[in-house]
C-alpha cells in the first residue's frame, strides 16, 4: 500500500503512514469541536437546572461543594449500598458578595463535601448544616473583610425534630451572638450562650400545641424524650472554633497527623461520670454506659426529662490555623463508632492527593474549562462518600453524616497563581 508522508522537515526521512492512521488522525482533529459542543450543551443544561432551583426541595442525603466562581452547577446521582439509597448533589456556587465589600483571595469559601445517609436505621435522624460566609467581620481597619464559615452535624435521638430545629436555627443564633461580641468576641462565651438559647427554644417547642404531628408524640405528649447532639465548626482566616455537645466529633488533619478537636461526651468518661453523680443522677450499664440506663451520652440539646444530668453546655476549643492543615472532618457517631480518627484522615488525604495529581483538561478560560473546574472540586465530596461507604461496610448500625472541609491554603494560592 502506498504510504502518505506528512509533516517532513528538511533532511529527515519521511515516515510512511497507512490509511488507518490517517483516519485516526482525522477523527482526533474533530475532537476539539466535539468537546466545545459538549461544553455548550452542558451550559444549556445548567441554565435549565438553574431555572428549576427556584423550587426548594428537601433532601437528607446530599453532597455539596462551594467555590468562589461565577457559575452555578448541580448534578444529581443515585447510588445503592447494601439496600440503602442516598441522593448525591454537587453544587458549585458563587459566594454572595455584599455591596462595597473587599474580600481577600485567601478568604474565599473553602471547598467542602457533605454526605448523609440513613444507613441501617429505619428513620433518618441526622441533619447537616453548612453556611459559607455566615458572618462578615464589620471591622474596616483591615485590607479585606473576613468571612466566617459555619459547619454543623446534628445527630438526633427519639425523633428528628430537635436535630432539624438545630439545623434551621443554631447558625442564626450563633451569628446573633457574634454580632453582639463584635471585635471583643469571646468564643467560649458566645458558643455556650448560643447552645443554651437553642436548648431553651427546643424546650419551648415541646410545651407548644403543635399543628404538625410528630412520631415522637406517640410515646410522649410533650416530646421530652427527644434530643440531639451537636458538633459545629466556625472557620475564620486565623482560627478553627469547634463546639461539641454529645458524641459527634471533629477531627483536624495537620501534616498527616489526626488531631481530635472535640471529646465525646460519654457517660463513663471520668469527669462526666462525676458530674452526673454530683447532680444526683446515675450511670447504669445497659448495653453500654447510659444516663439512668437510658441515654448513651451525657450532653445533648433537648432531653428535658433527663435534666440536670444531661446538659446542653458545649465544650469549646479554639485552634490556630496553620499552613500544614490539610482537612477538617465533622461526623456523627455512625462514622466514629467503626472508623478511627487516623483512618478517616488517611481516606481524606488519599482523595485530596488524587485530585492534586490530576492534570486540568483545558487551561482556564478555554472552551470546556467549566467541566475541568468541576472535576477539580470533587475531592472533598469523594472523601465524604468514601467515609460513609466505609462505615456501612464495617456494619455501622447508625445514621452516618460526614462533612469534609479542605483547609490547604498553599494549594488555593497556587491555583490562584495559575489562573492569574
Amino acid at each position: 500500500m502506498a504510504g502518505i508522508c506528512c509533516g517532513v522537515a528538511e533532511g529527515e526521512t519521511p515516515t510512511p503512514i497507512d490509511s488507518s492512521t490517517s483516519l485516526r488522525r482525522r477523527s482526533l482533529d474533530l475532537f476539539p469541536l466535539k468537546y466545545i459542543s459538549d461544553a455548550e450543551g452542558s451550559s444549556r443544561k445548567r441554565q435549565k437546572l438553574d431555572s428549576q432551583q427556584q423550587q426548594p426541595r428537601g433532601c437528607d442525603n446530599t453532597v455539596q461543594n462551594c467555590e468562589s466562581n461565577n457559575k452555578d452547577e448541580a448534578v444529581e446521582n443515585k447510588e445503592s449500598d447494601q439496600g440503602q439509597q442516598s441522593q448525591v448533589a454537587n453544587n458549585v456556587s458563587e459566594i454572595p458578595r455584599l455591596e462595597n465589600e473587599v474580600v481577600g483571595k485567601e478568604d474565599q469559601c473553602p471547598k467542602y463535601g457533605v454526605t448523609s445517609v440513613c444507613g441501617r436505621r429505619r428513620e433518618m435522624e441526622d441533619t447537616v448544616s453548612v453556611h459559607p460566609s455566615l458572618y462578615l467581620e464589620k471591622s474596616s481597619n483591615t485590607e479585606f473583610q473576613k468571612r466566617f464559615h459555619f459547619f454543623g452535624v446534628y445527630d438526633g435521638h427519639g425523633c428528628s425534630h430537635v436535630a432539624t430545629m438545630c439545623k434551621e436555627r443554631l447558625h442564626d443564633i450563633v451569628k446573633e451572638e457574634m454580632e453582639k461580641g463584635e471585635e471583643n468576641l469571646d468564643w467560649k462565651q458566645a458558643m455556650e450562650q448560643s447552645f443554651d438559647r437553642m436548648d431553651k427554644e427546643v424546650q419551648g417547642w415541646g410545651q407548644m400545641k403543635h399543628t404538625i404531628t410528630c412520631k415522637c408524640e406517640l410515646h410522649t405528649p410533650h416530646s421530652d424524650a427527644v434530643g440531639s447532639t451537636a458538633v459545629t465548626a466556625i472557620l475564620t482566616p486565623e482560627k478553627i472554633v469547634v463546639s461539641n455537645c454529645g458524641d459527634s466529633r471533629a477531627v483536624l488533619c495537620r501534616n498527616g497527623v489526626a488531631i481530635p478537636l472535640s471529646s465525646d461526651h460519654k457517660p463513663d468518661r471520668p469527669d462526666e461520670l462525676l458530674r452526673v453523680e454530683a447532680a444526683g443522677g446515675r450511670v447504669i450499664y445497659w448495653d453500654g454506659a447510659r444516663v439512668l440506663g437510658v441515654l448513651a451520652m451525657s450532653r445533648a440539646i433537648g432531653d428535658n426529662y433527663l435534666k440536670p444530668y444531661v446538659i446542653s453546655e458545649p465544650e469549646v476549643t479554639v485552634t490556630e490555623r496553620s499552613d500544614e492543615d490539610e482537612c477538617l472532618i465533622l461526623a456523627s457517631d455512625g462514622l466514629w463508632d467503626v472508623v478511627s480518627n487516623e483512618t478517616a484522615c488517611g481516606v481524606v488525604r488519599m482523595c485530596l492527593k488524587a485530585q492534586a495529581s490530576q492534570k486540568p483538561v483545558s487551561p482556564p478560560g478555554s472552551p470546556g474549562s467549566e467541566v475541568a473546574a468541576e472535576g477539580s472540586d470533587k475531592a472533598c465530596s469523594d472523601a465524604s462518600i468514601l467515609l460513609t461507604k466505609l462505615a456501612l461496610a464495617r456494619h455501622s448500625s447508625d445514621n452516618v453524616s460526614v462533612v469534609v472541609v479542605d483547609l490547604r491554603r498553599h494549594r488555593h494560592q497556587e491555583e490562584q497563581k495559575k489562573c492569574d
